[in-house]
């Protein structure tokens, strides 16, 4: 694989060094769960890229037998007019029989796009089936962090703890390192899918792919405002 391109192996090295740090810092949170799963879709990653992007040779076989059906059948009734062809043809039947001739032809024509764009469509539905498990892996890490408020830490005497607030028990150091590992799972989901379609140039995925990938920099620009938010609180503990 060439240097230019992402290269597997190595985002699933840095996915399963990921899932290390947060079991050894956070073993009971769900956030660990989460980026095991994504371990595990890692793994399977250049696998299933590859089976995005190979060619469906059943799906070709079929595509080219109808289509030479298609054309032996169109073929077929000019035989059975052949006698026809000798006898002089006025301007009308002329007419008649080129106009049913471009109506065959564009017939034709467009079974066969239609027979010829079926794999590709296959294919393009084998990636978005693996983008949309990516982007239900994304809004799961979002939920991990929506109640990770920095402010609840550093000006816990403003905000008074009501019946349904949710715990927090983290540090602030530990809650800086709770969000930076969730920014980094979500860049890492984003690269996941660019994998999945860098193979398979294909409109539709590429679109998806790249929607997915503005998703979680959007959901990871919203975990860098709170890191920022924590540490502006921690240069202002430090000045007064």
């Amino acid at each position: 694989m060439s240097l230019d391109t992402l290269q597997p192996r190595l985002i699933v090295e840095t996915i399963e060094k990921l899932n290390q740090r947060i079991k050894e810092r956070f073993p009971d949170s769900g956030l660990n769960k989460v980026c095991g799963q994504l371990s595990l879709i890692a793994k399977n990653m250049e696998d299933r890229a590859e089976w995005i992007g190979k060619p469906v040779i059943w799906i070709r076989y079929l595509t080219w037998a109808f289509c030479i059906i298609i054309c032996v059948c169109s073929i077929i009734p000019f035989f059975y007019f052949q006698s026809d062809l000798n006898k002089p043809l006025d301007l009308e039947s002329v007419v008649t029989l080129m106009e049913a001739g471009l109506n065959d032809v564009v017939l034709i024509g467009a079974a066969i796009f239609f027979l010829l764009s079926v794999e590709v469509r296959y294919k393009r539905a084998r990636a978005l089936k693996a983008l949309h498990e990516l982007r239900s892996i994304a809004h799961v890490i979002d939920m991990h962090q929506l109640t990770k408020d920095p402010h609840r830490i550093s000006q816990a005497t403003q905000y008074p703890k009501t019946g349904e607030s949710p715990d927090l028990t983290l540090t602030r150091f530990e809650l800086r390192r709770y969000l930076d590992y969730c920014s980094e799972m979500l860049s890492l989901t984003g690269k996941v899918a660019a994998v999945y379609v860098q193979e398979f140039e294909d409109g539709v995925a590429m679109a998806s792919a790249s929607e997915l990938e503005i998703l979680t920099t959007g959901l990871s620009r919203k975990i860098w405002q709170k890191i920022s938010i924590l540490h502006s609180c921690e240069v202002e503990g430090k000045a007064t």
